[in-house]
């Protein structure tokens, strides 16, 4: 399987915040909900959306996690998972940026499916699954497209192996869900 130099759109934060350090840097009162949603944030963007909403991958394969990234999941500098870039679209607006890293241990099994999904969100997969579990919400401010946004991060577990999941929230989804 070669390997090619992923082009990362995603601007990775100085420091994500443990849950119970978020009084460091308090987000705003109109986008706690979407922080700490516990559940699918596809299937919230869908029910906002009434049927206006697509995934659209930017870029996606087998790349190198950043140090940073390799540390949350136990892996070794050296090693791949595939890494996922999206953004969520709803009413032709793009609402979430997003960037999943899957190491290679997470793509045995149910979880093989993960590389071929397309314009199909990965969040919609997995929260299907009753296995899945969800770590601490991490938060941080980052820049996108010369704007500061609000992004949240988390460990999911499925079926016992681990996926990073990170989520930046733009100012059309909050607009939107005002």
């Amino acid at each position: 399987m070669p390997i090619r130099p992923l082009t990362s759109r995603w601007p990775h934060p100085k420091r994500w915040l443990a849950s119970h350090q978020r009084w460091l840097q308090p987000p705003p009162a109109d986008l706690s909900s979407w922080l700490d949603e516990p559940g699918s944030l596809t299937a919230r963007l869908v029910a906002l959306a009434h049927g206006h909403f697509r995934v659209q991958v930017l870029t996606e394969g087998w790349a190198r996690p950043t140090r940073e990234e390799c540390r949350c999941l136990g892996l070794s500098g050296r090693e791949y998972a595939w890494v996922r870039e999206v953004v969520l679209i709803g009413h032709d607006q793009v609402w979430v940026q997003a960037r999943s890293i899957l190491p290679r241990s997470s793509l045995a099994g149910v979880g093989r499916r993960l590389t071929r999904l397309g314009n199909r969100s990965l969040g919609g997969l997995l929260f299907r699954d009753p296995a899945l579990q969800r770590g601490d919400i991490n938060t941080a401010r980052l820049t996108l497209a010369g704007q500061t946004v609000w992004a949240r991060r988390s460990k999911l577990m499925l079926h016992g192996h681990p996926v990073l999941v990170a989520e930046a929230f733009l100012p059309a989804l909050l607009t939107r869900s005002a």
